[in-house]
Protein backbone atom coordinates (compact mmCIF):
# COMPACT_ATOMS: atom_id res chain seq x y z
CA UNK A 1 0.00 0.00 0.00
CA UNK A 2 0.99 3.43 -0.76
CA UNK A 3 2.21 5.75 2.52
CA UNK A 4 0.22 7.79 3.79
CA UNK A 5 1.80 11.44 3.26
CA UNK A 6 -0.23 12.83 6.62
CA UNK A 7 1.14 10.22 8.69
CA UNK A 8 4.51 9.23 7.61
CA UNK A 9 5.65 6.38 9.48
CA UNK A 10 8.83 7.37 9.44
CA UNK A 11 10.16 10.24 11.93
CA UNK A 12 12.50 11.73 9.67
CA UNK A 13 9.92 11.87 6.54
CA UNK A 14 7.48 13.19 9.32
CA UNK A 15 9.61 16.31 10.62
CA UNK A 16 9.92 17.33 7.05
CA UNK A 17 6.48 16.96 6.14
CA UNK A 18 5.73 19.12 9.55
CA UNK A 19 8.51 21.91 8.48
CA UNK A 20 7.35 22.14 4.70
CA UNK A 21 3.65 22.53 6.35
CA UNK A 22 4.89 25.60 8.70
CA UNK A 23 6.89 27.31 5.96
CA UNK A 24 3.43 27.12 3.54
CA UNK A 25 1.09 28.94 6.60
CA UNK A 26 3.72 31.65 6.89
CA UNK A 27 3.66 32.09 2.96
CA UNK A 28 0.24 31.98 3.59
CA UNK A 29 -0.26 34.33 6.25
CA UNK A 30 2.05 36.94 4.68
CA UNK A 31 0.22 36.61 0.98
CA UNK A 32 -3.27 36.98 3.16
CA UNK A 33 -3.39 40.41 3.48
CA UNK A 34 -2.47 41.77 -0.04
CA UNK A 35 -5.32 40.12 -1.39
CA UNK A 36 -7.86 40.54 0.53
CA UNK A 37 -10.48 43.03 0.31
CA UNK A 38 -9.78 45.90 2.90
CA UNK A 39 -12.86 46.70 4.79
CA UNK A 40 -12.53 50.41 4.56
CA UNK A 41 -12.43 50.14 0.50
CA UNK A 42 -15.60 48.60 -0.70
CA UNK A 43 -14.63 48.60 -4.39
CA UNK A 44 -12.22 46.23 -3.97
CA UNK A 45 -8.87 45.61 -5.13
CA UNK A 46 -7.48 48.63 -7.22
CA UNK A 47 -6.53 47.68 -11.17
CA UNK A 48 -3.07 46.47 -11.45
CA UNK A 49 -0.98 48.95 -14.02
CA UNK A 50 -1.17 46.56 -16.77
CA UNK A 51 -5.11 46.69 -16.42
CA UNK A 52 -5.48 50.47 -16.57
CA UNK A 53 -3.47 50.51 -19.90
CA UNK A 54 -0.40 51.91 -18.39
CA UNK A 55 2.76 50.42 -19.04
CA UNK A 56 4.66 49.49 -15.96
CA UNK A 57 7.37 52.18 -14.81
CA UNK A 58 10.40 49.46 -15.97
CA UNK A 59 8.97 49.32 -19.30
CA UNK A 60 8.96 53.25 -19.49
CA UNK A 61 12.65 54.17 -19.46
CA UNK A 62 15.42 53.85 -17.03
CA UNK A 63 14.21 54.62 -13.59
CA UNK A 64 15.18 58.44 -12.16
CA UNK A 65 16.32 56.99 -8.69
CA UNK A 66 18.95 54.78 -10.51
CA UNK A 67 22.33 55.77 -10.55
CA UNK A 68 24.14 58.27 -12.69
CA UNK A 69 26.47 55.28 -14.36
CA UNK A 70 23.35 53.10 -14.89
CA UNK A 71 22.13 56.26 -16.41
CA UNK A 72 24.85 57.02 -18.81
CA UNK A 73 24.53 53.46 -20.32
CA UNK A 74 21.20 53.40 -20.55
CA UNK A 75 21.77 56.55 -22.64
CA UNK A 76 24.58 54.87 -24.44
CA UNK A 77 22.32 52.11 -25.68
CA UNK A 78 19.56 54.61 -26.69
CA UNK A 79 22.01 56.32 -28.84
CA UNK A 80 23.78 53.04 -30.21
CA UNK A 81 19.81 51.67 -31.39
CA UNK A 82 18.83 55.27 -32.73
CA UNK A 83 22.46 55.35 -34.72
CA UNK A 84 21.25 52.31 -37.25
CA UNK A 85 18.18 54.01 -38.15
CA UNK A 86 19.89 57.50 -38.93
CA UNK A 87 22.45 55.36 -41.27
CA UNK A 88 19.52 53.26 -42.97
CA UNK A 89 18.03 56.50 -43.78
CA UNK A 90 20.85 58.25 -44.94
CA UNK A 91 21.48 55.04 -46.66
CA UNK A 92 18.49 55.19 -48.23
CA UNK A 93 18.86 58.47 -49.81
CA UNK A 94 21.28 57.29 -52.55
CA UNK A 95 19.32 55.03 -54.50
CA UNK A 96 16.38 57.06 -54.55
CA UNK A 97 18.54 59.84 -56.01
CA UNK A 98 19.36 58.02 -58.43
CA UNK A 99 16.31 56.46 -59.18
CA UNK A 100 15.23 60.48 -59.90
CA UNK A 101 17.77 61.14 -62.02
CA UNK A 102 17.72 58.46 -64.18
CA UNK A 103 13.90 58.87 -64.28
CA UNK A 104 14.56 62.32 -65.38
CA UNK A 105 17.58 60.98 -67.99
CA UNK A 106 15.96 58.38 -69.61
CA UNK A 107 13.51 57.71 -71.81
CA UNK A 108 14.81 61.18 -73.46
CA UNK A 109 12.15 64.20 -74.32
CA UNK A 110 13.03 65.07 -77.73
CA UNK A 111 10.68 67.70 -80.29
CA UNK A 112 10.25 68.03 -83.23
CA UNK A 113 12.75 70.92 -83.65
CA UNK A 114 15.75 69.22 -82.17
CA UNK A 115 15.28 66.28 -84.70
CA UNK A 116 15.10 68.33 -87.53
CA UNK A 117 18.18 69.88 -86.57
CA UNK A 118 20.14 66.51 -85.50
CA UNK A 119 18.66 64.86 -89.05
CA UNK A 120 20.35 68.31 -90.54
CA UNK A 121 23.61 67.23 -89.06
CA UNK A 122 23.82 64.61 -89.62
CA UNK A 123 23.29 64.45 -93.31
CA UNK A 124 25.84 67.22 -93.35
CA UNK A 125 28.81 65.19 -91.72
CA UNK A 126 27.85 62.01 -94.04
CA UNK A 127 28.25 64.44 -97.24
CA UNK A 128 31.83 65.89 -95.95
CA UNK A 129 32.83 62.41 -94.89
CA UNK A 130 32.09 61.53 -98.77
CA UNK A 131 33.60 64.64 -100.27
CA UNK A 132 37.32 64.01 -98.67
CA UNK A 133 37.54 60.14 -98.94
CA UNK A 134 37.28 60.77 -102.80
CA UNK A 135 39.07 63.03 -102.48
CA UNK A 136 42.03 61.13 -100.86
CA UNK A 137 41.75 58.19 -103.01
CA UNK A 138 41.46 60.08 -106.81
CA UNK A 139 44.35 62.34 -105.55
CA UNK A 140 47.80 61.11 -106.70
CA UNK A 141 50.17 63.40 -104.78
CA UNK A 142 48.31 62.40 -101.49
CA UNK A 143 51.16 60.83 -100.31
CA UNK A 144 53.89 62.61 -101.57
CA UNK A 145 57.03 64.38 -99.57
CA UNK A 146 57.33 68.08 -99.69
CA UNK A 147 60.54 67.56 -101.62
CA UNK A 148 58.82 66.13 -103.97
CA UNK A 149 55.91 68.16 -104.50
CA UNK A 150 58.98 71.19 -104.92
CA UNK A 151 60.45 69.25 -107.70
CA UNK A 152 57.10 68.07 -109.67
CA UNK A 153 56.13 72.26 -109.34
CA UNK A 154 59.50 73.30 -110.55
CA UNK A 155 59.54 70.85 -113.54
CA UNK A 156 56.00 71.70 -114.53
CA UNK A 157 57.52 75.35 -114.35
CA UNK A 158 59.83 74.56 -116.96
CA UNK A 159 57.39 72.59 -119.36
CA UNK A 160 55.61 75.70 -119.40
CA UNK A 161 58.24 78.03 -120.14
CA UNK A 162 59.89 75.66 -123.04
CA UNK A 163 56.32 75.52 -124.48
CA UNK A 164 55.84 78.87 -124.39
CA UNK A 165 59.32 79.40 -126.26
CA UNK A 166 58.00 76.84 -128.44
CA UNK A 167 54.95 78.67 -129.10
CA UNK A 168 57.17 82.44 -129.50
CA UNK A 169 59.53 80.29 -132.36
CA UNK A 170 56.74 79.05 -133.96
CA UNK A 171 54.86 82.62 -134.24
CA UNK A 172 58.32 84.26 -135.26
CA UNK A 173 58.71 82.04 -138.39
CA UNK A 174 55.10 82.62 -139.19
CA UNK A 175 55.60 86.41 -139.10
CA UNK A 176 58.78 86.08 -141.20
CA UNK A 177 57.14 83.66 -143.71
CA UNK A 178 54.52 86.26 -143.87
CA UNK A 179 56.38 89.29 -144.05
CA UNK A 180 59.73 88.08 -146.36
CA UNK A 181 59.41 89.21 -149.64
CA UNK A 182 60.49 85.53 -150.95
CA UNK A 183 58.52 83.41 -149.50
CA UNK A 184 59.42 80.42 -150.96
CA UNK A 185 63.73 81.06 -149.98
CA UNK A 186 62.19 81.30 -146.36
CA UNK A 187 60.21 78.60 -146.34
CA UNK A 188 63.35 76.03 -147.14
CA UNK A 189 65.54 77.63 -144.91
CA UNK A 190 63.09 77.05 -142.46
CA UNK A 191 62.38 73.50 -143.66
CA UNK A 192 65.67 72.61 -143.17
CA UNK A 193 66.01 73.84 -139.40
CA UNK A 194 62.91 71.99 -138.62
CA UNK A 195 64.80 68.88 -140.13
CA UNK A 196 67.72 69.34 -138.07
CA UNK A 197 66.03 69.65 -135.03
CA UNK A 198 64.04 66.37 -135.43
CA UNK A 199 67.27 64.64 -136.59
CA UNK A 200 68.63 65.05 -133.32
CA UNK A 201 65.61 63.97 -131.75
CA UNK A 202 65.18 61.03 -133.70
CA UNK A 203 69.00 59.98 -133.56
CA UNK A 204 70.27 60.66 -137.56
CA UNK A 205 72.35 63.87 -136.60
CA UNK A 206 75.05 64.27 -134.09
CA UNK A 207 74.34 67.19 -131.87
CA UNK A 208 76.17 69.00 -129.00
CA UNK A 209 75.65 71.77 -126.50
CA UNK A 210 75.53 72.02 -122.42
CA UNK A 211 74.47 68.83 -120.49
CA UNK A 212 75.50 66.45 -117.72
CA UNK A 213 77.22 63.13 -117.87
CA UNK A 214 75.97 60.62 -115.43
CA UNK A 215 77.92 57.57 -114.92
CA UNK A 216 76.29 54.58 -113.16
CA UNK A 217 78.47 52.01 -111.37
CA UNK A 218 77.37 48.12 -111.19
CA UNK A 219 80.13 46.16 -108.93
CA UNK A 220 77.47 43.73 -107.43
CA UNK A 221 75.71 43.17 -110.81
CA UNK A 222 72.52 44.12 -109.48
CA UNK A 223 71.46 47.01 -111.69
CA UNK A 224 68.74 46.03 -113.86
CA UNK A 225 67.31 46.90 -117.25
CA UNK A 226 64.03 48.67 -115.81
CA UNK A 227 66.59 50.97 -113.50
CA UNK A 228 68.06 52.54 -116.77
CA UNK A 229 64.94 52.74 -118.09
CA UNK A 230 63.65 54.85 -114.95
CA UNK A 231 66.71 57.04 -115.38
CA UNK A 232 66.25 57.58 -119.33
CA UNK A 233 62.33 58.34 -118.33
CA UNK A 234 63.69 60.91 -115.17
CA UNK A 235 65.70 62.64 -117.83
CA UNK A 236 63.22 62.80 -120.56
CA UNK A 237 60.66 64.83 -117.72
CA UNK A 238 63.73 67.20 -117.20
CA UNK A 239 64.07 68.87 -120.42
CA UNK A 240 66.71 65.75 -122.47
CA UNK A 241 66.83 66.59 -126.15
CA UNK A 242 69.52 63.71 -126.98
CA UNK A 243 70.81 61.23 -124.89
CA UNK A 244 73.95 58.59 -125.55
CA UNK A 245 74.39 55.50 -123.72
CA UNK A 246 77.84 54.19 -123.77
CA UNK A 247 77.89 54.66 -127.82
CA UNK A 248 74.18 53.86 -128.20
CA UNK A 249 71.88 57.19 -129.20
CA UNK A 250 69.10 56.70 -126.99
CA UNK A 251 65.76 57.34 -128.91
CA UNK A 252 61.84 57.38 -128.51
CA UNK A 253 61.30 53.80 -129.61
CA UNK A 254 64.66 52.17 -127.49
CA UNK A 255 64.28 49.74 -125.19
CA UNK A 256 66.16 48.04 -122.85
CA UNK A 257 66.81 44.16 -122.12
CA UNK A 258 68.76 41.67 -119.80
CA UNK A 259 70.55 42.97 -116.40
CA UNK A 260 73.96 42.42 -115.27
CA UNK A 261 76.79 41.02 -117.48
CA UNK A 262 73.93 40.49 -120.18
CA UNK A 263 72.21 44.27 -120.28
CA UNK A 264 71.22 45.87 -123.98
CA UNK A 265 70.35 48.43 -125.54
CA UNK A 266 68.14 48.28 -128.79
CA UNK A 267 69.60 44.83 -128.67
CA UNK A 268 73.07 46.28 -128.74
CA UNK A 269 75.20 44.75 -125.68
CA UNK A 270 76.38 47.37 -122.76
CA UNK A 271 78.40 46.69 -119.91
CA UNK A 272 78.91 48.76 -116.62
CA UNK A 273 79.48 51.20 -115.96
CA UNK A 274 76.60 53.00 -117.74
CA UNK A 275 78.14 56.51 -119.29
CA UNK A 276 75.31 58.74 -120.01
CA UNK A 277 75.47 61.38 -122.25
CA UNK A 278 72.74 64.18 -122.38
CA UNK A 279 72.44 67.68 -123.62
CA UNK A 280 70.05 69.62 -121.98
CA UNK A 281 69.79 72.16 -119.41
CA UNK A 282 71.70 70.79 -116.14
CA UNK A 283 70.17 73.14 -114.07
CA UNK A 284 66.78 70.83 -114.51
CA UNK A 285 68.68 67.45 -115.43
CA UNK A 286 71.19 67.18 -111.95
CA UNK A 287 68.48 67.98 -109.51
CA UNK A 288 65.73 65.88 -111.17
CA UNK A 289 68.24 62.91 -110.23
CA UNK A 290 69.10 63.49 -106.92
CA UNK A 291 65.54 64.39 -105.38
CA UNK A 292 65.07 62.12 -102.58
CA UNK A 293 63.54 58.30 -103.95
CA UNK A 294 64.79 59.23 -107.10
CA UNK A 295 67.23 57.68 -109.73
CA UNK A 296 70.62 57.96 -107.35
CA UNK A 297 69.29 57.02 -104.49
CA UNK A 298 67.62 53.98 -105.85
CA UNK A 299 70.72 52.82 -107.42
CA UNK A 300 72.54 53.10 -104.34
CA UNK A 301 70.12 51.35 -102.43
CA UNK A 302 71.42 48.39 -104.60
CA UNK A 303 74.78 48.72 -103.97
CA UNK A 304 75.56 50.67 -107.33
CA UNK A 305 77.20 54.17 -107.54
CA UNK A 306 75.76 57.50 -109.48
CA UNK A 307 77.83 60.36 -110.35
CA UNK A 308 76.45 63.33 -111.86
CA UNK A 309 78.88 65.88 -113.54
CA UNK A 310 77.59 69.16 -114.96
CA UNK A 311 79.61 70.11 -118.38
CA UNK A 312 79.49 73.32 -120.59
CA UNK A 313 79.80 71.19 -123.88
CA UNK A 314 78.74 67.80 -124.09
CA UNK A 315 79.11 65.85 -127.76
CA UNK A 316 75.98 63.27 -128.86
CA UNK A 317 77.72 61.90 -132.15
CA UNK A 318 75.90 58.14 -131.82
CA UNK A 319 73.67 57.84 -134.62
CA UNK A 320 70.82 56.07 -135.71
CA UNK A 321 70.15 54.75 -139.47
CA UNK A 322 67.15 57.03 -140.94
CA UNK A 323 63.91 54.33 -141.51
CA UNK A 324 61.60 55.28 -143.45
CA UNK A 325 58.00 54.36 -142.32
CA UNK A 326 56.20 50.73 -143.71
CA UNK A 327 52.33 52.20 -143.80
CA UNK A 328 52.73 55.77 -142.16
CA UNK A 329 52.74 58.53 -144.72
CA UNK A 330 52.52 62.14 -145.13
CA UNK A 331 48.42 63.49 -145.21
CA UNK A 332 49.64 67.20 -146.19
CA UNK A 333 49.41 68.38 -149.95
Amino acid sequence: MPENPENPENPEKREKFEKREKFEKRENSESAPSSAPSPESPRGPEPSDSEKGRAPLSSQGPQVSGTSGQGEEAGESAEAADAPAVSAASGGAGPSGRRRLAAALWPPRVTRAQLIVALLLFVLGLGLAIQVSSTSENSALRGARQEDLVRILDELDDRTQRLEDEKARLEKQRSELESSSDQAEEARKQTQEKERQLGILAGTVAAEGPGITLTIGDPSGAVESDMLLDAIQELRAAGAEAIQVNGVRVVADSYFTGSGDDMRIDGTKVAAPYVFKVIGKPEDLEPALNIPGGVVQTLEKEQATATVERAPKIVVDALRPAKRPDYAQSSSQ
